[in-house]
């Protein structure tokens, strides 16, 4: 621990962001970083706890408590704090093989961890990540690193998302032959077309898939496997096939009128407008597109509010944002002690965009959609909606939302975008290798293995678990590797933790 008193002597400090009125103008990246020295003051607030609660990735409570990539926070934050800036590089590397981007997506679970968070205000552990990273990025330490030498073994990796990519760069680090197939026309899966271009700049991700190009993995884009290129030529060309294609089956809303013109899924307006903005600025009009219309976004998450900035760049005339559960509270209940993850209400920047722009926050909570209205063409013309109430169901003694009588009313919308979450792997690919689906349409392994019923087969990440948050994926990503290098070769030293 480099200064004992430091938690006393510095306020906790974050990047500035651009005012909402004016980052709305284009797609970019909006927070302008710390500098080196504030930043090293942020390493210096860090306590270097006895039990580093941060780095844990425990379960409590159903929710994950700090890092699930168990990344040595205490260590870097004080390396950080010296002016060891290489050094900490080398300490975030060992457990995270992407920091640039959890650095700008994760939630921070590290941070709600934090002791200091308990008493006052956590450690910036990702601001601090940030600038580990970029500093590797402007210094060189983060340049490629081919391996030296090479076991002949080749592995296919199906899907570029997070969790297909750390299993490529750590497969790829033993000396692994890898080749990474995606079926878009670029690579990164969710983090380049599910998450906007404001949260997460593009170049990020092209910068570090050049790296390890550099390093010796192979990309093949445009190719969708199970359909352009047989299962069977894939197992009969490689040792190994990890299947990590994400949970791509979008929960639809089952409501009369769901057939009206005018309603999509989150993903696919998020990613008609991430292409059309890297193929021509938004210049091909190829994107669904929101100028002028009154938008309701059905879903609460992070994809919903990404919806909403998105919308509010495109010139919406209105945003309006439906959360069927009730309002988290503002502060910690007391059945929601630290270090539990908080349960507690959030402003994310495309609501704080919302509240600049209209005036008013864009989410109505405990609502949700009965019937989407049409007009005589067939087009979305309103919404009927009805109230929610949290209410015990007699049969299982769950709680339940459940409809309030006579509480349905009517709302303007001419677009409606489903960001309701996703419902397991697409059961194209499982069938095409002939792995098995678990009840939640997952692909199916033993409790805590990564091997399919098929020979050779593995997954990792959402087609695994189910969707969730990058640093599972790239943790699911690091412990494939590390199985799927143990069958090839009998032992293993890639690192998971």
């Amino acid at each position: 621990m480099g200064k004992p008193t430091g938690f006393l002597d510095y306020e906790r400090e974050t990047a500035e962001a651009v005012a909402p009125k004016e980052r709305i103008k284009n797609f970019n990246e909006f927070h302008t970083p710390l500098s080196k020295e504030e930043q090293q003051k942020q390493g210096a607030r860090c306590m270097n706890c006895g039990v580093p609660f941060c780095q844990a990735g425990t379960m409590i409570s159903g929710m994950a408590s700090g890092c699930p990539l168990h990344n040595l926070v205490p260590e870097w934050n004080d390396l950080v704090y010296t002016g060891n800036w290489e050094q900490a590089y080398n300490r975030l590397k060992k457990t995270n093989n992407f920091p640039e981007f959890t650095s700008r997506v994760c939630p921070a679970l590290c941070e709600a961890a934090c002791t200091c968070g308990h008493w006052g205000d956590s450690v910036s552990v990702k601001e601090n990540e940030h600038g580990i990273i970029e500093n590797a990025y402007e210094q060189g330490y983060a340049a490629a690193k081919p391996p030296k030498v090479r076991t002949g073994k080749k592995v296919a990796v199906i899907g570029s998302g997070p969790a297909g990519l750390a299993a490529a760069d750590q497969l790829n680090k033993r000396g692994h032959l890898v080749t990474v197939y995606e079926r878009d026309d670029r690579v990164g899966g969710l983090l380049m077309y599910g998450i906007p271009n404001m949260k997460l700049q593009k170049e990020v991700i092209d910068r570090k898939i050049n790296v390890m190009k550099e390093e010796g993995i192979e990309f093949v884009t445009n190719t969708d496997v199970g359909k352009d290129v047989k299962a069977a030529k894939l197992l009969k060309d490689y040792d190994r096939v990890i299947l990590a294609c994400g949970a791509k089956n979008p929960r639809d809303i089952n409501a009369p009128g769901r057939d009206a013109k005018g309603i999509y899924f989150a993903v696919d307006f998020l990613t008609s407008t991430t292409k059309s903005l890297l193929n021509s600025n938004l210049t091909d009009n190829k994107y669904i597109s929101a100028k002028g219309k009154k938008v309701v976004i059905i879903g609460g998450g992070d994809t919903g509010n990404d919806c909403v900035g998105t919308c509010i760049r495109h010139g919406a005339a209105s945003v309006t944002q439906l959360e069927m559960m009730p309002k988290a509270p503002d502060t910690r209940a007391e059945n929601n002690p630290w270090p539990e993850w908080p349960k507690v209400s959030k402003t994310d920047y495309g609501q704080e965009e919302a509240i600049a722009v209209f005036g008013h926050d864009p989410r109505i909570y405990t609502t949700t959609v009965k019937e989407f209205l049409k007009d005589k063409n067939g087009n979305l013309c309103g919404l009927k909606v009805v109230k929610l109430e949290s209410k015990k169901d007699e049969k299982t003694g769950r709680m339940q939302m459940v409809e309030v009588p006579g509480s349905e009313s009517k709302m303007d919308a001419d677009m409606v975008l489903i960001a309701a979450g996703f419902l397991g792997a697409q059961k194209y690919v499982a069938d095409a290798f002939g792995v098995e689906l678990n009840q939640r349409t997952n692909v199916a392994t033993e409790d805590g293995k990564y091997k399919t019923n098929v020979a050779h087969v593995y997954t990792a990440g959402d087609m695994h678990r189910g969707q969730s948050l990058v640093v599972w994926a790239i943790r699911e990503g690091r412990e494939v590797a590390r199985e799927v290098d143990e069958s090839l070769m009998g032992y293993s030293y890639l690192s998971v933790q």
